[in-house]
């Protein structure tokens, strides 16, 4: 990272190209959707997807998607809000990107009033698991289509 550090950018006509771009790991790709497969979500679902490019020094390094009280169980009895898709440009990962990316959800989350953060990770020893972990997400013992389900107090 530069000494200005990353920052967000807004998904717009100009740098959809720059998105559509990002690869990640190879190893990675069982564990999250591609970029173009988010967009598709987020165009449907305009007011529950919170789609971000992550850019460093004038380079886009990374992409995140964030869920913004999205009907957990299909039946408006929960609500929940947290990190959708993380996608790191696979020749960026290591330099903290990442991290940044799921402090930015986290500050959202809590700018909209939000107590707690979400986040859904596939098992395995290529998976992230390590990763949330390590940031303080915790396994609350539920699964989500055969992920686990981990949150994190906004306190």
């Amino acid at each position: 990272m530069t000494t200005t550090g990353p920052r967000l950018e807004s998904l717009t006509p100009k740098n959809v190209e720059d998105a559509l771009a990002i690869r990640i790991r190879p190893d990675q790709e069982h564990a999250v959707e591609p970029v173009a497969h988010s967009l598709a979500e987020a165009y449907v679902r305009p007011g529950a997807a919170w789609p971000r490019l992550i850019v460093d020094d004038g380079r886009t390094v990374g992409f995140l998607m964030a869920f913004l009280d999205i009907d957990w169980k299909g039946d408006g009895t929960l609500f929940r809000s947290g990190l959708w898709r993380l996608n790191i440009a696979a020749q960026e990962q290591g330099r903290g990107y990442g991290r940044f990316a799921v402090e930015s959800v986290a500050q959202e989350l809590r700018r909209r009033g939000g107590k707690e953060m979400y986040v859904t990770w596939h098992p395995g020893p290529t998976g992230p698991e390590g990763f949330y972990l390590g940031l303080g997400f915790e396994p609350n013992g539920e699964t989500s289509g055969g992920q686990t389900v981990g949150v994190l107090e906004l306190s």
